[in-house]
């Protein structure tokens, strides 16, 4: 009767954590967004939504400010797609080499380094983009645009080196969630396949990719999150411009436009760059939402 009563204790107990967690979550995500709102929406009203999400000057110190966002909003939505559509493919490709053509030892090799990937501070990213990929990015600027006098030269601080520095940042993420998730997949499916007639090949993308789609889809979601998020590297690599994010210009993201002047903004400069983060703050919950709900899909159509 005692054990039976301390189970029971222990039972109440564990549930009772669990759910006191589960609602301190909802509350500070309630919480942020409240706050979000309440100091992003001044700005709206005081310089307007056409002009600040519709503009494409950005001057806040200037003797007559423009408070456009425009170029910011579509080269985070430009950087982002860009990046998943490299990152992506590669790391599912990583996975199935770990997972399904690599021998135990190598993939005992290759997995830790490429979890050490995820351990490296966003910074040193940005300083190895700096110092490599940089000069790197001059170098073929030079080579394209020779002889042009249109072309602002950025020392290959721009939208391409970028998207290069996200695609490498989201590897790990996207790439750890997948080996789980193709692990988790039962050797059953793969042998049913094999014995049908199915090449080894055929198996793992037309059998076991696609069993694993639902946790391939969360990893991606979370590699997304990353490349959104991400401020330090992308502030030290992109140039710091507000353009149009076109390859070779030096532009800005809607994290590093935080990062580069809240520290000296003042009045309405300020409430409009708490009203950036309001931007990015929607745009990230829209994305989450829209690949949850594909998730969601994909799970109920299996």
């Amino acid at each position: 009767m005692n054990r039976k009563a301390k189970k029971n204790v222990a039972e109440t107990t564990a549930q009772s954590i669990m759910t006191l967690c589960g609602v301190l979550a909802i509350f500070a995500v309630c919480s942020i967004t409240v706050y979000m709102i309440a100091k992003g929406t001044p700005a709206f009203s005081e310089v307007g939504v056409p002009e600040l999400l519709g503009g494409t000057v950005w001057k806040p110190t200037a003797a007559e400010p423009s408070y456009g966002i425009l170029p910011i909003i579509l080269t985070s939505i430009a950087g982002t797609a860009a990046s998943v559509l490299i990152g992506v493919p590669i790391a599912l490709l990583t996975a199935v080499f770990l997972t399904e053509i690599a021998d135990k030892k190598l993939a005992a090799v290759v997995q830790p380094a490429v979890e050490l990937l995820a351990a490296i501070p966003s910074v040193i990213y940005g300083l190895l983009g700096l110092m490599i990929l940089n000069p790197l990015m001059y170098k073929v600027e030079k080579i394209i645009f020779a002889g042009s006098e249109t072309h602002q030269f950025t020392g290959g601080s721009n939208m391409l080196s970028a998207v290069i520095v996200l695609a490498i940042m989201i590897l790990p993420t996207v790439v750890n969630v997948s080996v789980s998730s193709i692990r988790a997949v039962s050797p059953s499916l793969r042998a049913s396949s094999l014995a049908l007639g199915a090449s080894r090949i055929q198996t793992i993308f037309k059998v076991v990719i696609p069993a694993a789609k639902s946790g391939i889809m969360t990893g991606v979601v979370l590699g997304i999150g990353r490349a959104i998020g991400e401020a330090m590297a992308i502030n030290m690599v992109a140039g710091g411009s507000v353009n149009l994010p076109l390859p070779f210009n030096s532009v800005r993201f809607l994290t590093t436009q935080l990062v580069s002047e809240m520290g000296y903004a003042e009045g309405l400069h300020r409430q409009v760059l708490f009203s950036v983060g309001l931007v990015l703050f929607v745009f990230i919950m829209v994305i989450n939402l829209v690949l949850q709900k594909m998730r969601k899909k994909a799970i109920d159509h299996d």
